[in-house]
């Protein structure tokens, strides 16, 4: 299992490749999907997770939306993973309207600022067997495709916003940067 990179990792500022049609379908696709979901269950404060993150320069994220929302539990379950595969995404729609959105990223840790993001955004992608679907979001579903797209990209959100702050999470302070 691969470990997520951290700032400075040149694979994070370059451009990812498309996935091949010919890998759509074949082991090495499901292998590198079933790596990202288990790396991205390693952190239980991520929601989703771009290949370029584990040092695999291809168009591929993950999200795991049950954890776009806090569970509502007396007994504080958790609900199952319920997961999202994007094989070389394009963002083919948004909003015009955008609002500022906290955003943080597994790959530079503890880091946390305000970015300006689209409120909807719809996605084109594929699934691991070559078929193409649509997905539209709106809210922090939508702030996940445009971060992850950035990722793809090599854009990280730090690249967004002069208003970054690091939370201690020994203390849970926060701290101007």
């Amino acid at each position: 299992m691969n470990t997520i990179i951290q700032v400075g990792d040149e694979v994070l500022r370059k451009i990812a490749k498309p996935v091949p049609q010919d890998m759509f379908n074949t082991k090495e696709l499901k292998d590198i999907v079933d790596n990202m979901l288990q790396v991205l269950d390693t952190q239980p404060d991520g929601v989703a997770l771009a290949a370029p993150q584990i040092s695999i320069s291809y168009r591929i994220f993950v999200v795991r939306y049950d954890r776009l929302v806090t569970p509502v539990s007396d007994d504080d379950t958790v609900p199952d993973p319920s997961i999202g595969i994007f094989i070389n995404p394009k963002i083919i729609r948004t909003a015009r309207k955008s609002e500022k959105m906290e955003e943080g990223c597994l790959s530079v840790r503890d880091i946390y600022g305000m970015v300006r993001r689209l409120n909807r955004a719809t996605i084109l992608a594929h699934t691991i067997e070559g078929v193409a679907f649509r997905r539209d979001g709106g809210g922090i579903l939508a702030q996940v495709f445009q971060h992850e797209v950035d990722h793809l990209d090599g854009i990280l959100f730090i690249d967004h916003t002069d208003e970054l702050y690091r939370i201690n999470r020994d203390d849970n302070t926060i701290h101007h940067e």
